[in-house]
């Protein structure tokens, strides 16, 4: 930090002036919606189309579900948008701030309407050091002012050439963004090692959970007695109000509805959302008593000489979101379709080999898993907090 503030004393020692986005810029434009102009996803298409998704920071990071326009249509929108290596890409609708980086030419994609292209004047601003201004808290709330609209929030280019930004000497531009750089490539690192470790968690479990299709294998309808929980509102919780756990379809509170005063089921059990969003997600119980709403199902292990309720769940685990069908609007896992799910069945102690693996791999894998992501958050705030430090002058006074 004492390197910025000798150059800031050295050169800008009476503060720092800020100016409109228009005075720092070449050039604002955007990309352009399809409408008659051309049409998304035709056969053949291999060309991104990048929306406010697509928009990662610093880079654009396309996937299989970004949509892909033809070769005409790329050209059509680049008539429009004439993107350029150093422009800045800003989502102005939805979730507005979002950028990327334009750091090669843009031969194989293109924006849509609503993402604008900003060229910086290279004398006056930085690319990288325009993102970080866009990013700081300062502008968020400056922009966020600025916002249209009662559904879909957006911000028009005029308003957003108005709004003002810092702009010290570019000597000070390149050290702010030598330090933030910093932080962000160890975030990146930090959330390259989380992902690394899920997909080694994954690559294992597959190779465990996976077997010959000649193997021996029974319907869950042959492995289990099948239940659904039963209808309970928020006015039985509070009439019934008790000490036992009631787990419905929510991902929050750990799928606790809420509690009452007596329960269904007390043995090792499995159970799985049925309806919704989280439809086939899987869940083991063990030594719990506990009840379950009418968005949930049960597995008792008919004979646990013959599978492992254990190697079930993490079966599973494995298969079961393969199996959820769209109905109605919502997904759904329904009893008559878990019932039919093959589960591969090698001999009991086998099974028992397996569960031990992936317990161990688990215990693990259980520190990243947890200390990663606090370690990404602990150093994303201490990032937030330095970009915000580093991008507040003193405003310097009009003569």
């Amino acid at each position: 930090m004492s390197r910025i503030d000798d150059l800031i004393q050295e050169l800008c020692p009476d503060g720092v002036r800020s100016s409109p986005l228009s005075t720092v810029i070449n050039a604002l434009r955007t990309g352009l919606n399809p409408r008659k102009n051309f049409i998304l996803n035709p056969p053949g298409a291999i060309n991104y189309y990048m929306t406010v998704r697509e928009l990662g920071g610093f880079k654009l990071i396309p996937n299989e579900k970004t949509d892909r326009v033809d070769n005409a249509g790329l050209q059509i929108i680049q008539k429009r948008s004439k993107l350029q290596i150093g422009d800045v890409l800003f989502s102005a609708t939805g979730t507005i701030g979002r950028t990327a980086l334009i750091q090669s030419e843009a031969s194989d994609w293109n924006i849509k309407e609503g993402i604008y292209a900003i060229t910086p004047k290279p004398d006056v601003i930085i690319s990288r050091f325009l993102i970080y201004v866009f990013h700081s808290s300062n502008f968020k709330r400056n922009i966020l002012s600025q916002a249209d609209g009662s559904t879909v929030s957006s911000i028009s280019m005029e308003n957003l050439q108005k709004v003002t930004i810092p702009v010290p000497p570019l000597e000070v531009q390149r050290e702010i963004v030598s330090i933030l750089d910093k932080f962000t490539e160890l975030e990146a690192e930090l959330e390259a090692e989380l992902e690394a470790r899920k997909k080694q968690f994954l690559h294992y479990s597959t190779e465990l959970l996976s077997f010959h299709p000649e193997l021996l294998s029974k319907t869950i309808e042959e492995l289990c007695v099948v239940n659904r929980g039963r209808v309970m509102s928020k006015d039985y919780l509070r009439e019934k109000q008790g000490n036992y756990p009631v787990y419905s379809s929510q991902t929050l509170n750990n799928g606790i509805f809420g509690f009452i005063d007596n329960y269904d089921y007390n043995f090792e059990s499995i159970t799985w959302t049925t309806d919704g969003a989280n439809a086939g997600s899987i869940f083991y119980h063990v030594n719990e008593e506990f009840s379950i709403t009418n968005v949930c199902g049960l597995l008792r292990v008919r004979n646990p000489e013959v599978v492992s309720t254990k190697y079930l769940y993490l079966q599973l685990n494995h298969i079961a979101k393969k199996y959820v069908r769209a109905g109605m609007g919502n997904p759904k896992l329904m009893s008559n379709v878990m019932r039919s799910i093959y589960i591969p069945l090698p001999e009991r102690k086998i099974q028992d080999e397996i569960v031990q693996a992936l317990e161990s791999l688990k215990l693990i894998t259980r520190d990243l898993y947890s200390g990663l992501p606090a370690e990404i958050a602990a150093r994303r705030k201490q990032y937030e907090h330095y970009r915000d430090q580093l991008l507040t002058f003193k405003e310097l006074k009009s003569a």
